[in-house]
């Protein structure tokens, strides 16, 4: 890209998407061997050349921590030049996540300046000819630009397309810029966002207000495309929603200032259009105005995620339980568009650090995520702080919030997961001076050795212990913190020893935090308390901690009390010890708080909140009450993993060995997996039939079974066992 200059519309802000063009011969009597363009924008960018898309990267070049990383595409367009005709090049170049006002809600310095930075282009097309002559077409001053019709396109807000406006045949001069240099140019790292699926409507339907909506069945995220056959001039509008209110209205509240919209002004004539530069979350759309009464044939919701492949599928004897699973699937593929956000409608959609922390062992199991979370993660390098500290969002778009435990833990966390479900030691590689800098950072700010105190945490966040007016549970934020710390030091030990490196430091470490936290925590108050203190081996008397648990869960007739950072393990430590028909009764519980309770209510995605919408109809609230949540998802690991039994020691990663111990409930009736891993094709099943359980293990490596209690080693091969 040496030759290559950024380049701009404008040095101010402008709402219409700028298309920035060139036109050109190619030399005469000469055959084209091959032509490939580089090409990266500040913002999103669609190309074409001579009318045909350049390649089918949705929201290229993807989102990135930007003053420090910029991914630039290579595609090769030989099929597409004209030989010694006319040829041109246009790009269309968006605001996407570079200016458009993120977040939503928060009014500050960092989002002003990002608001303020106008969109640009770098691009070099090179032309190989026969007898190796070569010709280049690079951005420079003699590109010129012109408005396009996307006469309005950001995140939150949506896009504006008048498909009667007639761009100008004469272009504008473009403008020659610094930009932010090329230095942070890097190659295509993450997944290539696509369009992945197209779903017809389950309905067309008007409401009780007189409301025109189309209901997909589905929560989605990506865009509708819709035909119409229209008059100029006419106009279309389209609004998003996810779910209808208690008279089965449309609704949107929650998407809280993001307008989330589509506005069409329509040419003569039959005409078939999507969004270019922008995504929504929805499973409803209100058309008002639309011309016309659309049928199921004019209008299709287009999925898009990043281009993750499918490699855990889970069936079962409960429909319900099935219907949550799907759930978990829809909500990994709606927020897992370029970096895993917490939610994709809202004026949010941000990449927090706790959602994907907590999720990262499930989107494991569930999808190929291992180029995913590597980009990500080499981003969570780039926006860590000086002191080690790492941030609440990455890209870091809250550069004002102060670390807090189980956020900041993603950065020791999910390299860690990566490493053991895919076996490539290149993740530890690349993150353990990252790792090792975020318990250093524990380490000094805190007020007291060999303990987390003195900082104010997001604790165990929407936990249903939360006192009144509060959004965090009641367990204490310094057991918590404490616990976490405990963790990281223990995880990098662990990454280091396996990178051949002395880690006697950190062992001695977790092992002074492990005795601190037993003395200043000798009792446990809250079942989250019980939960962590169990997951992270801390407990003095896990039996006892255990017992005590399920103590607590029984009297509160079998139900949960954890939030955030309790749930994911809650199912999990329960049967561990001993409590697998509680962790069953806690799946499969349909009345609130339970993973079923959404299901009943017609859920299609995982809640942010477990009575998102309450059993009389109303809504939690308006300003954090997102349909499309996948973090409570993460009990799909447990599903895997205990249901199932299928998962692998510390020293087995990429399921290298197997240790299948399955945890069968005749409740479910039967439950079969397939699991592709890098050591291959894993399928796991059982049955209740006659009075016994049928066990099926079809393993690619030699695996420890347990049943019962009892074990014994099993060579690569297909079995049958009967308990």
């Amino acid at each position: 890209m040496n030759t290559a200059k950024w380049i701009c519309a404008s040095l101010s802000p402008m709402d219409a998407v700028p298309d920035f063009f060139k036109i050109w011969r190619c030399p005469a009597s000469r055959k084209i061997e091959q032509a490939k363009l580089k090409i990266t924008a500040l913002g999103v960018y669609e190309a074409s050349i001579n009318g045909s898309r350049v390649g089918t990267f949705i929201m290229a070049p993807g989102w990135t921590a930007y003053e420090k990383r910029l991914q630039v595409q290579c595609y090769d367009v030989t099929n597409l030049l004209c030989g010694e005709s006319e040829n041109r090049i246009s790009v269309l170049v968006g605001k996407g996540w570079y200016s458009s006002p993120m977040p939503g809600w928060l009014e500050s310095e960092d989002k002003i300046r990002r608001r303020k930075r106008h969109t640009g282009l770098l691009a070099k097309l090179t032309i190989r000819y026969e007898g190796g002559e070569t010709q280049v077409i690079a951005t420079d001053e003699t590109w010129q630009w012109r408005e396009s019709r996307i006469r309005f396109s950001e995140i939150y807000d949506g896009e504006h397309y008048d498909a009667s406006f007639e761009p100008s045949e004469d272009g504008c001069p473009v403008t020659c810029f610094e930009g932010p240099g090329k230095g942070i140019l890097i190659p295509q790292e993450g997944e290539e966002v696509l369009e992945m699926e197209r779903i017809r409507p389950r309905k067309i339907f008007r409401t009780p207000a007189g409301e025109l909506v189309v209901d997909f069945g589905q929560e989605i995220t990506g865009y509708p495309e819709f035909t119409v056959d229209a008059r100029g001039g006419e106009e279309i509008c389209i609004q998003c929603g996810e779910v209808l209110d208690n008279e089965g209205n449309f609704y949107n509240a929650n998407y809280r200032s993001a307008r989330s919209e589509i506005r069409y002004i329509c040419r003569s004539g039959k005409q078939t259009w999507h969004p270019h530069l922008t995504f929504f979350g929805f499973r409803y759309l209100k058309l008002d105005p639309y011309p016309g009464e659309p049928t199921g044939d004019d209008i299709t919701g287009i999925v898009v995620y990043s281009n993750i492949r499918r490699t855990g599928k889970i069936r079962s004897g409960h429909e319900k339980l099935d219907r949550l699973l799907s759930n978990i699937i829809w909500g990994q593929k709606g927020n897992f568009l370029d970096v895993p956000t917490d939610c994709p409608q809202r004026d949010e959609r941000l990449g927090w650090t706790g959602d994907c922390m907590v999720f990262t062992k499930a989107a494991t199991l569930n999808f190929d995520v291992e180029r995913f979370y590597n980009k990500w993660l080499a981003d969570l390098r780039a926006e860590q702080y000086p002191d080690g500290g790492v941030c609440h969002v990455v890209p870091n778009y809250l550069p004002d919030e102060t670390p807090t435990c189980g956020w900041g833990d993603s950065g020791v966390i999910c390299p860690w997961q990566v490493y053991q479900t895919y076996g490539n030691t290149q993740i530890l590689t690349d993150s353990f001076d990252s790792m090792k800098r975020w318990v250093d950072y524990i380490t000094n700010i805190t007020t007291t050795p060999d303990l987390w105190t003195g900082r104010t945490h997001l604790g165990d966040w929407l936990g249903l212990d939360a006192p009144y007016g509060s959004y965090k549970g009641s367990s204490r934020e310094d057991l918590i913190a404490t616990a976490f710390y405990a963790n990281a030091a223990d995880l990098v030990a662990k990454a280091g020893r396996i990178l051949g490196k002395d880690m006697s430091e950190y062992d001695a470490l977790h092992e002074r935090i492990k005795t601190a936290f037993r003395k200043t925590f000798p009792a446990y108050e809250t079942q989250t308390e019980h939960v962590i203190a169990l997951w992270f081996g801390l407990a003095e008397d896990p039996q006892k901690t255990a017992a005590d648990l399920a103590r607590m869960i029984h009297e509160n007739s079998d139900a949960l009390k954890t939030g955030f950072l309790g749930t994911p393990y809650l199912l999990h430590v329960l049967c561990d010890h001993g409590y697998e028909q509680l962790a069953w009764t806690l799946l499969l519980r349909e009345k609130y708080p339970s993973w079923l309770f959404s299901v009943d209510k017609g859920a299609t995605t995982v809640w942010e909140h477990w009575d998102g919408i309450d059993d009389t109809g109303r809504f939690w609230s308006v300003d954090m009450n997102s349909f499309n949540h996948y973090a409570y998802g993460a009990v799909i690991d447990w599903v895997y993993e205990k249901a199932l039994g299928i998962r692998h020691s510390e020293d087995a990663a990429g399921f290298t060995s197997l240790i299948f111990e399955p945890h069968p409930d005749e409740r479910a009736g039967w439950m079969e997996a397939e699991l592709d891993t890098r050591s291959g094709h894993i399928r796991a099943a059982w049955r209740y039939t006659q009075g016994s359980v049928r066990i099926e293990l079809d393993t690619p490596v030699p695996a420890r079974v347990i049943l019962k209690g009892e074990e014994r080693e099993v060579s690569a091969g297909s079995y049958i066992f009967w308990i």
